[in-house]
């Protein structure tokens, strides 16, 4: 591959990338994190870290001297958060006895 690709393909992964991949993250976050004693910790703490995790994933994309790392490291997080609010999605919920009951009257 030659070296203007190589540069364009670190500036994916380090500008929209990294922005993208950081929104994933902290979409699937919410699902991870413990709510808390307030039950809002699990959707406060993504927002605030947010920046964090998109300075890490910038850095780490700039900085790291093998580019199939940064790919790794990046489409890696982003498929684990994917799944993580896809099986949410996809999840239906129990439906109880009764309430399927008086859904067919």
């Amino acid at each position: 591959m030659s070296l203007r690709a190589r540069k364009w393909i670190r500036v994916g992964f380090a500008g929209p990338g990294a922005f993208i991949i950081a929104l994933v993250i902290m979409a699937g976050m919410a699902l991870w994190l413990p709510q808390g004693a307030a039950q809002i910790d699990n959707l406060v703490l993504p927002l605030i870290l947010f920046p964090l995790i998109w300075a890490a994933l910038f850095f780490h994309a700039c900085l790291d001297g093998k580019l199939g790392r940064v790919a790794v490291v990046a489409l890696g997080l982003c498929v684990i958060h994917a799944g993580l609010v896809a099986n949410k999605f996809m999840s239906k919920p129990a439906v109880h006895p009764a309430a399927a009951h008086e859904a067919k009257s």
